[in-house]
C-alpha cells in the first residue's frame, strides 16, 4: 500500500489541470463509492471568513459532545490539516486508505487533486460515523466538489473579488457561484452585509445578517440574536479581529437552524467560543519581535488585516514578509496594506501560479526581494528590533513556509 506522501504525489499527476470545476466527475465516483454520511451537513462558502466560521462550528459542536468531521483547504504545512475527525487531524494511514478507496472506485474517470481529497474525506467521515459534517468550499461553490453533497444548512460568509478567472469579474457573478451551495427549502445563512442580487435571488430559506440574525459588540463582551432567541454576555471568540464576531454570529445562526438535529446548550456555545483555534488568521506569536501570521491574499482580507494592525499597538517599524500567487489582485492587496507597512520583504513562491518577488516589488517603493518566504523572514528577523512587528501574509504557501522555518529554527533570537 502506498504511503500518504506517495498518494499525494500520485493524485497530483492524475488530471491535466490543477483546477477543473464541475460536479460530473466527482458525482460519478461518489455514486460508485456508495458513501452515506447519515448526519447533518453544513457547507460554508465565502471569499473570506469561511475557515474561521468552520473552526467556530467545529468548536461549538465539539463542546456539545458531538463527533465532528471537518474538511477544509488548503493546508499550511501538512495535508492532514485538511481532514479532522473529532478535533484531531486524520492520520497518514487513514488518509492513505481513503485515497485507495477513491482509486478503486474511480475507474477511468480523471479527478483533480481537490476532487480526490474531497471524496477521500467523505469516505473517512462515513467510516468514522460522525454526528455532523462541516465542509469548507474550496473555490466558488456551485461547481466545487464539496457541493456534490446537499447541505442541510449553507453559510455564505462574504462576497469579494477573487478568483475572477473562474468565478467572474464582479460581485454579481461571484455571488451567483457561491450561492450555488444553497438548496431549496433549506436554510442559507448570509453573513455578507451587502449581498448582491444574485445571492438574494438564489433558492433556499435565506437568513440575512441584520434582519434574521445579528450581533452587537459591547467592548468587553458581545451579544447575539437569531432564530432561537437572544444570547447575551458572550466572551469574544478566541480568534483575533473584530470580523470574528460576524463569523461567530453566522456559525451560531447555522446551529440555531439545526437545533432540532444538533441541540446545544448555552455553556456549549461559550466553551466553543473560548476554545476555538485557527492558525494564520491574525495569529500573534509569543515572543519579541512580534510576529503576526495571516493568510490574507485578496483586497477584502487585506482590509481586515490592515484594520487589525491599526489597533494592535504602535511599533517603530512594521516589516512585511509577502509572497503571492500571480492570479491574485496583487496591486489591490499591497495598496491596501501600504499605509501600515514601513519596510517590505517580497518573496518568490514556487509553482506555476507563483509570482516572483520582483513582480510584487513593482507595486511599492523600496521593497527588497528574496528567493523564498523563509529567506525573506530570516532577513526580517535579523533586522527587526524587539519592539518591531513582522507581518507574514499573501498566501497559505507563504505563511506555511515561515511556520516550517520557525519550527526548525527554535534557537533563533526569538
Amino acid at each position: 500500500m502506498r504511503t500518504l506522501a506517495e498518494w499525494l504525489a500520485y493524485i497530483e499527476r492524475q488530471h491535466p489541470q490543477a483546477i477543473a470545476l464541475g460536479l460530473d466527475r466527482v458525482s460519478a465516483v461518489l455514486g460508485r463509492m456508495q458513501i452515506q454520511l447519515g448526519c447533518p451537513v453544513i457547507t460554508v462558502a465565502g471569499t473570506n471568513g469561511k475557515g474561521s466560521c468552520c473552526a467556530l462550528l467545529e468548536a461549538m459542536l465539539r463542546a456539545g459532545g458531538y463527533r465532528t468531521g471537518l474538511y477544509t483547504s488548503p493546508h499550511l504545512v501538512r495535508y492532514n490539516e485538511r481532514v479532522r475527525i473529532a478535533g484531531a487531524e486524520a492520520a497518514d494511514d487513514a488518509l492513505a486508505a481513503s485515497f485507495e478507496a477513491v482509486e478503486r472506485a474511480r475507474g477511468d474517470t480523471p479527478l483533480t487533486y481537490f476532487e480526490y481529497g474531497t471524496l477521500a474525506a467523505f469516505w473517512l467521515f462515513a467510516r468514522e460515523r460522525i454526528d455532523a459534517a462541516i465542509l469548507e468550499v474550496g473555490l466558488g461553490g456551485r461547481l466545487d466538489a464539496v457541493n456534490v453533497l446537499d447541505a442541510d444548512c449553507a453559510v455564505l460568509t462574504s462576497v469579494g473579488i477573487d478568483h475572477i478567472d473562474y468565478l467572474g469579474p464582479d460581485r454579481e457573478s461571484i455571488g451567483r457561484e457561491k450561492a450555488g451551495i444553497f438548496r431549496a427549502g433549506r436554510p442559507a445563512v448570509i453573513a455578507e452585509p451587502q449581498p448582491p442580487r444574485s445571492v438574494l435571488d438564489a433558492p433556499g430559506e435565506k437568513l440575512l445578517l441584520g434582519k434574521h440574525f445579528g450581533y452587537a459588540d459591547q467592548q468587553s463582551q458581545w451579544s447575539y440574536w437569531g432564530p432561537a432567541g437572544n444570547r447575551g454576555g458572550l466572551a469574544h471568540p478566541a480568534l483575533r479581529g473584530a470580523v470574528q464576531l460576524r463569523n461567530a454570529a453566522a456559525a451560531m445562526c447555522a446551529l440555531d437552524c439545526l437545533r432540532e438535529k444538533l441541540p446545544l446548550g448555552m455553556q456549549d456555545i461559550r466553551r466553543g467560543l473560548a476554545e476555538v483555534t485557527l492558525p494564520a488568521r491574525f495569529q500573534v506569536l509569543p515572543g519579541k519581535p512580534q510576529v503576526i501570521l495571516d493568510v490574507a491574499h485578496n483586497p477584502q482580507a487585506a482590509q481586515v488585516l490592515a484594520g487589525n494592525l491599526a489597533v494592535s499597538g504602535f511599533a517603530p517599524e512594521t516589516i512585511a514578509v509577502c509572497g503571492m500567487l500571480r492570479d491574485k489582485d496583487i496591486g489591490g492587496v499591497l495598496r491596501t496594506l501600504a499605509p501600515r507597512i514601513t519596510r517590505w520583504h517580497m518573496a518568490s513562491l514556487s509553482g506555476p501560479r507563483a509570482a516572483r518577488a520582483e513582480e510584487l516589488a513593482r507595486h511599492v517603493d523600496g521593497a527588497e526581494c528574496f528567493a523564498s518566504p523563509a529567506s525573506a523572514f530570516e532577513a526580517a528577523l535579523g533586522r527587526a528590533s524587539e519592539n518591531d512587528k513582522i507581518v507574514v501574509f499573501g498566501s497559505f504557501l507563504t505563511v506555511g513556509e515561515v511556520i516550517e522555518w520557525l519550527k526548525n529554527n527554535k534557537t533563533s533570537k526569538r
